[in-house]
């Protein structure tokens, strides 16, 4: 039986509960969109929450929201492509300061309410050392993907993600990695990827106490089964896909606003138990083999 497309505008919620959630730390853009998403309600950022599960989580995405900058240093590419970006302003805080062409790209539903956020962020703003764009894409649609990346000039393309092949199952990843192969090997250039999960007991999660409203939403998307079963299982999948490892990020948690309120909530047991569940996430800047 010939499988059903699906529908990936399904996704969207999460992309809105995480930008409420980035809005406590200096993630750029991340409270000023956080306000306009909650208007006309006025959007308080909640400093005194003392579940140190929360604090743990946001300093989780806080992080990988900075690996990919860490990755992105030292390239000199004058074209960056961000693929279901949500309601992150890398691609608005990028052309700010350099001369860049990026075009930023998620699910037509969401780009339509990030377009308008974008009107109303750039009023404050001087004008652009860059060019962003900001479009509609299904990454795994050949047709579209083709035109997006037809935009861009001729040279060297990097293309990134955050929060996207967690909702792809096998099939699908191999798909996105065709069409990111095809594109690096007339183009040339790297993948930034921030999706680098190892599945985890879910049992063990609950019995944590990180139940709620977003671990819910995880659950329903299956998104702990769409995950890599190690990271050599992971490099063996891209290498498979006609990928390697070019570069690691390393995590500086001491840079990141929401550490020092984990650090503050979270007793020594409970410090000790997050450690003991070991590395669970990883950002690769990958190159064609």
């Amino acid at each position: 039986m010939e499988k059903q497309p699906r529908d990936f505008n399904t996704i969207s919620p999460s992309a809105r509960a995480l930008l409420l959630m980035k809005g406590l730390t200096d993630i750029p853009f991340a409270r000023e969109a956080a306000r306009l998403m909650m208007a006309p309600e006025p959007y308080v950022p909640d400093y005194n929450t003392k579940e140190p599960w929360f604090w743990a989580r946001l300093v989780h995405f806080e992080n990988r929201y900075h690996s990919i900058d860490q990755l992105l240093q030292g390239i000199t590419h004058q074209h960056i492509l961000e693929l279901s970006s949500g309601f992150s302003f890398r691609g608005l805080a990028a052309v700010q300061q350099q001369a860049l062409h990026y075009i930023d790209t998620d699910l037509p539903d969401l780009i339509a309410t990030k377009q308008r956020f974008l009107h109303d962020l750039q009023q404050h703003l001087p004008p652009a050392k860059g060019q962003l764009e900001t479009l509609p894409l299904n990454a795994l649609d050949e047709q579209q993907f083709t035109a997006v990346t037809g935009r861009f000039a001729e040279g060297p393309l990097t293309i990134v993600n955050e929060g996207l092949l967690m909702y792809l199952d096998q099939q699908e990843k191999s798909v996105l990695c065709s069409l990111i192969r095809k594109t690096l090997e007339t183009r040339g250039g790297y993948w930034i990827t921030a999706d680098i999960y190892i599945k985890r007991d879910r049992e063990s999660e609950q019995a944590a106490g990180t139940e709620d409203q977003l671990s819910s939403f995880f659950a329903q998307h299956r998104i702990n089964d769409n995950m890599f079963n190690s990271f050599d299982d992971a490099a063996a999948f891209f290498r498979e896909a006609g990928f390697e490892i070019d570069k690691e990020a390393e995590p500086d948690y001491t840079r990141l606003t929401a550490f020092n309120h984990l650090l503050k909530n979270a007793d020594s047991a409970m410090l000790e138990r997050m450690r003991h569940r070991g590395k669970i996430h990883a950002t690769w800047r990958l190159r064609l083999r």
